[in-house]
């Protein structure tokens, strides 16, 4: 079911989700300091070509700098990804079969606005992510 759904994503809009990040990223590596950005935007492109089976988790280590990097992320393009995730998924709403697909949409909302801190991981089994076992020190 993921590969049908995956199929369909790709055709309807996955592939130019893919190249807004795609030219996001271009144009974040343009300059040194904006690379991580840039990285961020070339994982979320893949993220965005085939999402189903995948998940976004975030990183209990990202710290300060991922922060402050989100909100640059936010004020300069984050918003205009999620605007563009905002639309598609209302579009893809309108049709029964195009329900899930939006959803799917609205689901890219929180990595498109915040990417840095996050990890795009395959699903365990069922769909559902279980994270690692915490690991304590003694």
């Amino acid at each position: 079911m993921k590969t049908i759904l995956n199929v369909i994503w790709l055709v309807l809009c996955g592939f130019w989700m893919a190249l807004g990040y795609i030219a996001a990223g271009i144009i974040c590596c343009i300059l040194i300091i904006t690379i991580p950005f840039g990285i961020a935007s070339f994982r979320i492109a893949a993220y965005a070509l085939w999402p189903f089976g995948r998940t976004v988790v975030r990183k209990p280590t990202a710290g300060v700098g991922s922060a402050i990097g989100n909100v640059i992320w936010l004020i300069f393009a984050g918003i205009w990804l999620a605007i563009g995730h905002i639309t598609t998924g209302i579009l893809l709403c309108l049709t029964i079969i195009g329900i899930p697909l939006g959803i799917a949409s609205f689901k890219m909302i929180p990595v498109s606005l915040l990417p840095l801190g996050a990890e795009i991981v395959d699903t365990d089994g069922g769909g559902i992510y279980a994270p690692p076992p915490r690991q304590t020190a003694y």
